[in-house]
Parts: C-alpha cells; sequence; structure tokens
C-alpha cells in the first residue's frame, strides 16, 4: 500500500537518479506544451511578431515554473502551501476563552 502514494516516483523511493530523471521529463514536457499554447495563442490573438514571441517566452516560463515547483516537491518532500498562518480557531470561540 505503501508504493501506491499518488504524486510518488514508483519504485524509486530512494533512488536520487530516477527522481532526477522524471524531473527532466516533467521539465521538459511542460516547457514544450506550454510554449506550444502560447504560440498558438499569439498566433490567435496578437499581430505583431514580438507579441507573439512574447507570449511563447511567457508560455516556456509557465510551464518551466510548475515544472520547477513540482520537482522540488518530489525531490525535498516539502509541503505545498497556498495560505500562510490561518489558524484553526475562529475569532469568536478565541474571544470566548
Amino acid at each position: 500500500m505503501a508504493e501506491d502514494i499518488k504524486g510518488e516516483i514508483p519504485g524509486a523511493r530512494y533512488d536520487l537518479n530516477a527522481k532526477w530523471d522524471a524531473c527532466i521529463d516533467l521539465g521538459v514536457r511542460r516547457c514544450v506544451c506550454s510554449s506550444l499554447a502560447g504560440a498558438f495563442t499569439g498566433l490567435l490573438l496578437f499581430r505583431s511578431p514580438v507579441t507573439r514571441w512574447v507570449s511563447v517566452a511567457f508560455g516556456a516560463g509557465v510551464g518551466v515554473g510548475s515544472a520547477y515547483s513540482e520537482c522540488s516537491q518530489k525531490l525535498y518532500k516539502s509541503p505545498v502551501k497556498f495560505t500562510p498562518g490561518i489558524s484553526d480557531t475562529s475569532p469568536a470561540k478565541a474571544g470566548e476563552e
């Protein structure tokens, strides 16, 4: 059951080379796919070649950034925190005590 955890590289719990291979694969895939999405969006929305290239570069940056965040989570097991410092107690409960 421990090997069936979602988001973990199968069979590579302690194998650093397998984790790096998976991260490089993820980075290349996301960079290419988001660059193609940016190129398609730039082709549809913009007329100037400069703005089309900016759209491609923005898509590549989004792909690299998302791959970096997921790979850092896989390599270092850092928890993803979207909300900083929200406590479980509500203000009404805190005032009653």
